[in-house]
């Protein structure tokens, strides 16, 4: 008993540092992001406020239009996480479920894209996206990457496991193959959806090539590409509160996603364990 308390309060110091390192971060540039432009943002000195403010978040406001840039990335992460995920979900359930011609080198196909570098379909894409019209458009964020390769292998794995005979006497009750989809699989992988879902919502949000790449006007940018160029928003001499400051407005929404999902991540894990 002994031995087992010991090796338990090992761990616990581990994970205790382990969590601290993971922090610290975020911590760190809550506390720049408080202090006044006059403080010290560099040695022991930056680790507390002598004088704490808020002025930072409103001094952000005058140089970006930030709380339009915020709207661009919430309608561009949700509407691409959401069709993201639909269409993941549904492609998954076709290869796991369905038997068509070329199946097995239709999705040897797909994984095998999963191994091209996303810069290389650039220019394709913005040709694509151009003659669409799309240019300084919302759609051209959120169309381009509506379904990827590995959101439908990571789906199709997780759909594998739901059973057959569930979907025969539902196709005996008279259920469409659409129905069967969306009224039986949907509810039965909402932890793999939930999961998908903030990945998704994630990678869009920080997403910083093709806002750049597409949108041609300061109010069309997504959050992170207008906090990125707070650095020279008033020629290369923006405070550095100031700047922390718009990168705790993008942080902020991400750490919210997570723990709003996190329940069903860990159901999803749990679901995992007892299966196995």
């Amino acid at each position: 008993m002994k031995r087992a308390s010991t090796e338990q309060t090992i761990g616990m110091i581990i994970l205790g540092i382990t969590m601290i390192i993971a922090v610290f971060p975020f911590l760190f540039m809550m506390i720049i992001a408080l202090k006044p432009p006059g403080e010290s943002v560099t040695g022991l000195n930056a680790l507390y406020v002598i004088n704490p403010t808020i002025n930072n978040f409103f001094r952000i406001n005058q140089l970006i239009p930030i709380f339009r840039n915020a709207l661009n990335s919430i309608v561009v992460s949700t509407a691409g996480a959401s069709t993201t995920v639909f269409f993941c979900a549904l492609a998954g359930f076709a290869f796991a479920k369905y038997t068509f011609p070329g199946k097995e080198i239709l999705f040897v196909i797909m994984i095998a894209t999963m191994m091209v570098p996303e810069e290389t379909g650039v220019i394709p894409v913005f040709i694509i996206v151009r003659r669409l019209g799309w240019i300084n458009n919302l759609l051209s964020l959120i169309v381009p990457k509506i379904a990827t390769a590995i959101g439908i292998f990571y789906m199709r794995q997780y759909i594998t496991t739901f059973p057959y005979t569930v979907m025969e006497q539902a196709r005996i009750d008279g259920c469409s193959e659409f129905r069967i989809f969306w009224n039986m699989v949907l509810p039965n992988i909402t932890p793999a959806l939930a999961a998908w879902g903030s990945i998704s919502f994630i990678v869009r949000w920080n997403e910083l090539l093709w806002p750049l790449l597409f949108m041609r006007s300061r109010v069309m940018y997504t959050l992170t590409v207008a906090i990125s160029l707070l650095p020279t928003a008033e020629g290369l001499s923006t405070p550095w509160q100031v700047i922390m400051a718009g990168t705790a407005i993008s942080v902020v929404p991400l750490v919210l996603i997570y723990f709003l999902l996190q329940r069903f991540q860990i159901a999803g894990i749990m679901t995992g364990s007892l299966k196995g």
